[in-house]
């Protein structure tokens, strides 16, 4: 009889984040497992995997991004062709959770679809879920299976330390009273101050900053968040910091959602640079805008991978 080895470790990935699943596998020295995503003539999607992963430990990574509803159900399908395939374990590692923002009732007769999106992910048999800065925390409560939110405060901290906090004149900026802990948190690690934008948002995706607490006159200012979608919160506040007297403002937020003006708004405005991770990939627009840096978050989510493939800690990836 052989030898029982063990379980083997598989990573797949959907369309929408392939060169980042591309760099998790050379992180891990692994060769992206093989399957093939296609359309038929009416846009239905069908998913084929290319090898055996009978009783393997199977990792797909997909963000649910624009175009969210297809990348969604792509993730759902492979998921259920996985299943279907006597795989041992599934983890979903979605690196932008879409419908984060859908995750309460804002006014009656309206849907929490962040928790249907849970609920589809687990009827589609995934076992686990592993994500990255998610709107808001309390989504991992919409699962009834392990759920991890990893944060990619190493990566962004590191290049916050390494070119904005070497002066120190630096103030880290949340724009809105929610962001405050999490710039509290990075103001911390680089020895800089902290200021908050008081916001007035007035319908979806419609914004405008309001007044400013905390001083920057004289600082280089940095807003912090965990995504930018039309922008209009980022430029509105990087306008009110500049009228109160920052020398300077960046940017610094996860996912790069940009979507509708985002674009334009970025070049107009007087913010130097967003800096931002691969979780979502840039549109040509945005990879053209020149004020975009993109830092790779594949490391860390990679030795996420690692670590709950062999039982150990996670947790400590948070320290």
């Amino acid at each position: 009889m052989p030898a029982i080895t063990r379980t083997k470790l598989q990573i797949f990935s959907g369309t929408s984040t392939l060169p980042l699943a591309q760099k998790i596998a050379e992180n891990l020295g692994v060769d992206l497992a093989q399957s093939e995503t296609r359309r038929f003539s009416d846009q239905e999607i069908f998913v084929e995997i290319k090898e055996s992963i009978r009783g393997a430990n199977v990792y797909v990574v997909q963000s649910t991004c624009a175009p969210v509803n297809d990348n969604l159900m792509e993730l759902l399908v492979m998921v259920d062709a996985l299943k279907r395939a006597s795989v041992g374990s599934i983890t979903a590692v979605m690196p932008y959770y879409g419908y984060a923002r859908q995750d309460r009732k804002v006014a009656p007769r309206t849907p929490i679809t962040a928790k249907l999106v849970a609920d589809l992910l687990t009827a589609a048999g995934v076992d686990r879920v592993v994500s990255m800065d998610l709107h808001s925390g309390q989504i991992q409560g919409f699962f009834n299976i392990p759920f991890d939110n990893l944060f990619a405060r190493p990566v962004l901290l590191n290049y916050v330390r390494e070119n904005l906090a070497t002066g120190g004149d630096l103030v880290i900026v949340s724009p809105d009273a929610g962001g405050v802990e999490r710039a509290r948190a990075y103001a911390k690690k680089v020895d800089a101050k902290v200021a908050m934008i008081d916001k007035r948002r007035t319908g979806p995706n419609v914004a405008k900053a309001m007044n400013l607490v905390g001083d920057v006159a004289g600082m280089k200012a940095l807003i912090l968040d965990d995504m930018v979608d039309t922008a209009g919160t980022l430029t509105e506040a990087a306008v009110a910091l500049l009228k109160h007297g920052a020398t300077e403002v960046y940017a610094c937020a996860t996912h790069a959602v940009l979507s509708g003006p985002a674009i334009a708004r970025l070049k107009d405005s007087p913010i130097k640079k967003l800096v931002t991770t691969d979780t979502i990939p840039l549109t040509k627009d945005a990879r053209e805008c020149g004020k975009i840096e993109v830092l790779s978050v594949a490391g860390l989510l990679a030795e996420a991978i690692r670590r709950i493939h062999y039982h150990d800690s996670v947790s400590s990836l948070f320290d």
